[in-house]
């Protein structure tokens, strides 16, 4: 980076806090200036830039387009620094710690260990998001996610926690104990899928299949997906590392499996982690190394 082509931090907090507030003397409150002192600011940002930030025609005083993307892209590094700096520092210690996780995570291993967790760190607050969307992780808001893959997400740090097959699995009781020579035999049947992704479609496409309009696609959440597949209501696409004692026990059988080499994966952002999430980090993956080693 070329830290002397960017422009003075204090012209540019100047900027922010007029775009933030509205006016040159509530931006000068903001900042302990005077009103004069921000308009100074920005009139030199404005010659070292060579453009208009604000409109000053007929007294309007208000953005210009060039001055608007500007300050709003200032404005939200500025919130970053101080949301990250509050993190460091602590500031923000009794902010509940946020996770995002598949629905089939947080039903299968992360809410029957949970109280494991709260009994070694009662003062910690929780938010747990169960959601097959892949959603930001940022200062200020979600701390890590749980999310199946191949670990592979730009700008994030990934540890694999649990490296699983997916599986397509179905009861005896809809399918009886017989083979199937390939996952087309299985558009016979009605199909189950996490809701919120397209699993059903994707693993039989792998194969040159398409699902059958016909008998149809129920998508629901992933702990109700393999209470469905268990009752023998569809053909359901699950992950290999919880449904095993299923299997065990006969309740499902495994008719195909995906032999990919992806995994549930503890995601977060690069840097210091504020030490309210680090308590959580460090619990799963004690808890998924002493499980599945």
């Amino acid at each position: 980076m070329d830290w002397s082509a960017l422009p003075p931090m204090t012209a540019l907090r100047a900027l922010a806090a007029y775009a933030d507030t509205g006016s040159m003397t509530a931006a000068g409150a903001r900042l302990n200036v005077s009103h004069a002192a921000i308009s100074q600011q920005i009139k030199g940002l404005e010659d070292r830039m060579g453009l208009s930030l604000i409109d000053r025609a007929r007294g309007k005083g208000g953005l210009t387009p060039e001055g608007h993307a500007l300050a709003e892209t200032t404005l939200d590094a500025f919130a970053n620094i101080a949301m990250l700096s509050a993190e460091l520092t602590g500031r923000d210690a009794e902010r509940p710690i946020q996770v995002s996780t598949t629905p089939t995570f947080a039903s299968s291993w992360l809410m029957p260990r949970l109280a494991g967790f709260r009994q070694k760190h009662p003062e910690l607050s929780l938010m747990v998001d169960p959601t097959p969307e892949l959603r930001e992780i940022k200062p200020g808001g979600l701390d890590m996610a749980v999310r199946y893959g191949s670990g592979n997400w730009p700008g994030l740090e990934a540890d694999l926690i649990v490296e699983s097959t997916i599986a397509i699995v179905a009861s005896p009781d809809l399918v009886g104990t017989g083979d199937f020579e390939s996952p087309g035999d299985l558009t016979q049947f009605h199909w189950l899928q996490e809701l919120g992704t397209s699993e059903a479609s994707e693993f039989l496409s792998r194969y040159g299949a398409v699902l059958n309009t016909a008998k149809g696609l129920t998508s629901l959440p992933g702990n109700l997906l393999l209470e469905a597949a268990r009752a023998g209501q569809g053909i359901g696409v699950a992950a290999r590392a919880f449904i095993q004692p299923d299997v065990d026990s006969g309740r499902l059988r495994i008719l195909f499996e995906d032999t990919r080499n992806d995994g549930y994966y503890l995601v977060y952002r690069p840097g210091v982690m504020r030490p309210s999430a680090r308590a959580l980090y460090r619990w799963i993956k004690s808890e998924t190394e002493a499980e599945f080693g």
